[in-house]
């Protein structure tokens, strides 16, 4: 039994440095932990600073709702788009008019040929002839840039140029 008491006395001052050391480190680590927890309060006392005493969660799930009815409203918007870009290709967007002579007679460019046509080139001629002694109205129907009705040649540059209008502006 002496040997072991002798044996702890001779080793005791290593155990007590060992120790002393171990502490140290301990108490470092303390330090250390004391100066992350001081960092991560601050960090939550910013966040926490505007809510008014109201809870982080109420106000994160508040800006949730506001954004979900935002991409509702959003998704109504771009149907209501479509459905009014499909209304569009059917009004009138394409417009020519020629005015000419028609008759040696007749002073100046009293006649006209106008076409009026929608995105689909669907629409009609509308030609007005001048003469002295009448005048005489017409319109021709036109289906996909073609008229079933024989038309004359300013009838046929009209149509062209209201055909050819919205493809020139799309380039």
């Amino acid at each position: 039994m002496n040997i072991l008491l002798d044996t702890i006395n001779q080793i005791t001052p290593y155990l007590i440095i060992g120790m002393a050391v171990i502490i140290t480190i301990l108490f470092i680590l303390i330090i250390i932990l004391i100066k992350s927890i001081n960092k991560l309060e601050n960090k939550y006392r910013r966040i926490m600073r505007g809510t008014n005493s109201r809870n982080l969660e109420e106000m994160l799930t508040e800006k949730l709702d506001s954004i979900e009815e935002a991409k509702e409203i959003s998704k109504k918007a771009l149907e209501e788009c479509s459905r009014v870009d499909i209304k569009i290709k059917q009004c009138i967007q394409k417009v020519a008019i020629m005015r000419y002579k028609a008759f040696e007679d007749v002073g100046s460019d009293l006649s006209f040929s106008i076409a009026i046509l929608d995105d689909n080139n669907d629409g009609l001629i509308l030609t007005g002839i001048y003469g002295r002694q009448e005048s005489t109205t017409y319109a021709k129907p036109v289906d996909k840039g073609i008229s079933r009705y024989d038309l004359s040649e300013e009838e046929l540059y009209v149509l062209s140029e209201a055909s050819n209008k919205y493809n020139n502006t799309k380039k």
